[in-house]
C-alpha cells in the first residue's frame, strides 16, 4: 500500500547547544544511566528564527539498558526581539559502539554516523513566531567537540 502523501519538511534552522555541566545519577530503574546536562550557551538560527540559549536549560538524558540514549530536553531561548521561546524535545541516539564512545569523549561525529533524531515542540510569546506554537519539528543531530548540533526541520 502506497502512502497517501509524502512527508514534507522545511528547514527551520540550526540549533547549537553547549553543555556547561552535568550530574550523573548512575543506574536507575529506568535505565543504565541517567545524566542531567545543563546548558548555558548556544543558539537557534535560521531564515525565520534568531534566538540565544538562556542559562538553566537542561537535558535529563537516559541511557537505556540496550545502549540507546534518550534525550529529554527543556530549552529556553531568548529571541532577537526580546521574547522567549521554549523548545521541548525527546528522541533517540544510537550508533555503533565505537561511535558512541567518540560521542562520550566529545569528539566530532557526523549525522551519517549516528542516529540522533528528536521530535521538537515549541511554545512562545513572540508575536512574530506564534506559528511555532502549532508546529512539530524534527531535529537531525550530530556532535561537535564542544556542542550538540541539530538541523531542525518543520514538518509541513
Amino acid at each position: 500500500m502506497a502512502p497517501n502523501q509524502e512527508l514534507r519538511s522545511e528547514f527551520l534552522g540550526e540549533l547549537v547547544i553547549q553543555v556547561s555541566g552535568s550530574h550523573i545519577f548512575g543506574e536507575t530503574p529506568m535505565g543504565q544511566m541517567r545524566r542531567v546536562d545543563y546548558f548555558d550557551c548556544g543558539h537557534f538560527k535560521g531564515p525565520k528564527i534568531d534566538a540565544q540559549v538562556v542559562r538553566g536549560s537542561a537535558d535529563a538524558l537516559l541511557q537505556r539498558f540496550d545502549g540507546v540514549v534518550q534525550p529529554d530536553v527543556r530549552l529556553t531561548l531568548k529571541t532577537s526581539d526580546g521574547h522567549h521561546l521554549l523548545v521541548r524535545y525527546r528522541g533517540f541516539r544510537h550508533a555503533a559502539p565505537d561511535v558512541m564512545q567518540r560521542i562520550e569523549r566529545e569528539e566530532r561525529v557526523e549525522s551519517g554516523e549516528v542516529y540522533l533524531r528528536t521530535a521538537m515542540f515549541f511554545e512562545t510569546d513572540s508575536p512574530s513566531l506564534t506559528w511555532l506554537n502549532q508546529t512539530l519539528a524534527i531535529g537531525v543531530g550530530r556532535r561537535d567537540p564542544k556542542a550538540a548540533i541539530y538541523d531542525v526541520y518543520e514538518i509541513l
